[in-house]
């Protein structure tokens, strides 16, 4: 586990301070501020990449708590808390997964996605009443959203999630000396000051989506919803979808795409059947066995099938 007790000002946090890039940015051109703002967000990807042992265990925690039943749940306020929204919401239908399986909350509910709630974050009881409310057991993951480190509705969350059991995650974009919680992993790019002081909306949010991408993507495609580099757990439920799925089947199979469209039909309109089906030689029974057998995963399956 990762702790630190020291409690720091808010004037003295990393995502408070003054950038001198910037100290003048409000006498300078159209075109010169667009510079300005572009030159510091290139620096974001190189702060993330080096986090990646710690959001490689994170991810780590995700897919455990996948393969054994358990969630992902995100708790923020804020952008951090929309960012964490976002990401949930965009896996059902990128990846065919639960409603449940990713989950994000934001301090303030709802509402707070759209209009500013003052003082929602202030309550760390309430964010550990939101862990209580939506059950969290130790097989989930929470992973708590605060570029900040200090939002107290995040911190109670995490609280009470470690006491329940659950890994426990925390993002944020301050010096680790800064933070004043238990976690099993502490991810912390350390973006630097905002172009606009404090406006976190930014770098550090940038950052955020950054992290959360790599986490859920990552966990997603050791799921078995990625073959190749290409989306296969989905069923074909509207044209778009279809003639998606039969590109998909068309590619990986290097056969036609009337064949893929007859295919995908056997298949009942699952790509993931279609292509055990085409790959293995198998009819569509013994390829959802198989799918069954090895969780979803096409690779392991035809592997399998290709065996006997």
């Amino acid at each position: 586990m990762t702790r630190t007790s020291k409690k720091t000002e808010h004037g003295k946090l990393l995502t408070e301070q003054r950038n001198p890039v910037s100290g003048d940015i409000d006498n300078r051109s159209i075109e010169e501020i667009l510079h300005i703002i572009n030159a510091e967000d290139q620096k974001v990807a190189g702060i993330v990449a080096g986090e990646i042992p710690t959001i490689t265990k994170a991810t780590e925690f995700v897919v455990d708590a996948f393969d054994n039943g358990g969630r992902l749940i995100y708790v923020g306020a804020g952008t951090s808390g929309r960012l964490g929204v976002l990401d949930a919401s965009e896996i059902p239908p990128t990846y065919n997964a639960s409603l449940e399986l990713v989950q994000g909350f934001i301090a303030g509910g709802d509402k707070a996605l759209r209009t500013a709630i003052e003082g929602a974050e202030d309550f760390p009881e309430d964010g550990a009443k939101l862990v209580r409310e939506i059950h969290v057991t130790d097989k989930d993951v929470v992973m708590g959203i605060a570029t900040s480190g200090v939002t107290p509705y995040v911190l109670g969350a995490l609280e009470e999630a470690g006491r329940i059991g659950a890994k426990t995650v925390f993002l944020t974009c301050v010096t680790p000396d800064d933070i004043a919680i238990e976690v099993d992993a502490l991810i912390a790019p350390q973006v630097g000051a905002e172009v606009i002081t404090g406006s976190t909306r930014m770098k550090a949010g940038t950052a955020t989506k950054m992290v959360l991408n790599m986490i859920t993507t990552t966990a997603m495609i050791k799921q078995g919803k990625v073959f190749e580099n290409l989306m296969v757990d989905l069923k074909a439920t509207n044209y778009k979808l279809i003639d998606r799925a039969r590109r998909i089947i068309a590619t990986i199979t290097n056969i036609s795409y009337e064949e893929a469209s007859e295919l995908l039909a056997r298949a009942d309109n699952f790509v993931k059947v279609a292509l055990v089906m085409q790959k293995a030689g198998v009819d569509p029974q013994q390829a959802q066995k198989y799918l069954e057998r090895y969780g979803g995963n096409v690779r392991r399956a035809i592997a399998e099938m290709e065996k006997k």
